[in-house]
């Protein structure tokens, strides 16, 4: 009978991981720093770090093994081979920015990005193809305080910090914006190429 039921239980839990995409099963470690909301870290083999601090909106998760992407994939911290360090800002004339502008990385390569919101807004940073960009836009138009559950993207409340690891999938073109209401048509977004 012991046998059995365990037996059901292992079935029963093999088919939620399956069936649940990028929302279960997932080994993440959580911590909230200084009136963050959410902070992600990955252990055991994880397949996503998302740090959050002061004040950061991120509800980020992933399978483990999940969110494989043309963009290619969460990976953990230790993997990264360098950081690359993003703000978002406004601007006196009322522009919106990235510094950088562009974004570039080679396919294979892990990178640790440390994005800082310097401005005075909130907003957010999510990267993938245009057709995902362009997605991900519609959504935010229809339920702009939604929670992300991507592991390509961060939102950070105005003096915030957050990170990103992702080993880079297929050489190509890609996107990197801020879809909060009218953040892209005010500039914020740039290309990420991956070499």
């Amino acid at each position: 009978m012991r046998t059995c039921i365990t037996t059901v239980i292992a079935v029963c839990l093999a088919g939620m991981a399956q069936a649940g995409g990028e929302h279960t099963g997932g080994h993440m470690a959580h911590d909230t720093k200084a009136g963050g909301h959410a902070s992600h870290d990955t252990a055991a083999g994880g397949h996503a770090s998302h740090d959050v601090a002061a004040g950061g909106h991120a509800s980020h998760e992933d399978a483990a093994g999940g969110h494989v992407t043309p963009l290619g994939t969460p990976a953990y911290a230790g993997a990264a081979t360098r950081s690359v360090t993003v703000s978002m800002a406004e601007t006196a004339d009322g522009r919106m920015i990235f510094r950088p502008a562009r974004l570039s990385v080679a396919a294979g390569e892990t990178v640790r990005l440390l994005i800082r919101n310097d401005g005075q807004q909130e907003h957010e940073f999510m990267m993938g193809s245009a057709p995902e960009i362009a997605a991900h836009k519609r959504l935010m138009e229809e339920t702009p305080d939604m929670p992300h559950t991507e592991a390509n993207a961060v939102r950070l409340d105005p003096g915030a910090s957050g990170e990103i690891v992702w080993s880079f999938g297929q050489r190509g073109r890609y996107e990197f914006a801020c879809l909060i209401l009218g953040h892209y048509e005010a500039g914020m977004h740039g290309p990420l190429v991956v070499e």
